[in-house]
């Protein structure tokens, strides 16, 4: 059993995991999920869907959170890189409105725990992206949430790429948080 190292970020909840790389001029292998040695680390949450999605550069897919049923997410990069971002919208919360940010990659191999009670997204950096996702509760598409991916309010501060971003009508039209806020269950 493979160990990992666990990095808490300003916002509580919002953890960078690095899982142990064990490599040789063959390759690598690292366990990218181990229930025990989650909640070793204090890491208890019970994962019941994973998903993928691939990416070209300059997509930015976000930010996305269920207003019902809210998922937590363990998030990696199998190719590629991103600029993976969360943000707190607990309204109770002490950083509530505020983002932290983690750039995941092949490369680099850290994956991204984004609790219940935070919007997600991502800006895809490489030419493509292949994107992981466990979640801990099934997508309910009725109770889809968002909010802008430049709301001025949270100011995400977003890596400069050398080509246009890329969005769904869905992510173009996001509400800003302000507009939102008095909805959110969190």
């Amino acid at each position: 059993m493979a160990d990992i190292k666990v990095t808490e970020t300003p916002i509580e909840g919002l953890v960078v995991i690095e899982p142990s790389v064990f490599g040789d001029d063959r390759g690598y292998f690292m366990e990218t999920y181990n229930q025990e040695v989650f909640k070793d680390h204090g890491l208890d949450m019970e994962f019941i869907q994973d998903n993928e999605s691939k990416s070209k550069k300059g997509v930015l897919r976000g930010l996305h959170f269920q207003k019902e049923f809210p998922q937590g997410k363990l998030v990696r990069v199998t190719k590629g890189s991103v600029w993976d971002v969360g943000v707190d919208l607990r309204k109770d919360s002490p950083t509530y409105g505020q983002w932290y940010g983690v750039e995941l990659s092949d490369d680099n191999k850290k994956m991204f725990y984004i609790p219940e009670g935070f919007a997600h997204g991502f800006l895809v950096l490489s030419d493509e992206a292949v994107f992981n996702y466990k979640c801990t509760n099934l997508y309910h598409p009725e109770f889809d949430g968002g909010i802008r991916w430049n709301d001025p309010d949270v100011n995400v501060k977003w890596p400069e790429i050398d080509t246009e971003i890329l969005l769904s009508d869905k992510d173009q039209n996001q509400p800003f948080l302000e507009d939102i806020k008095e909805e959110l269950n969190f």
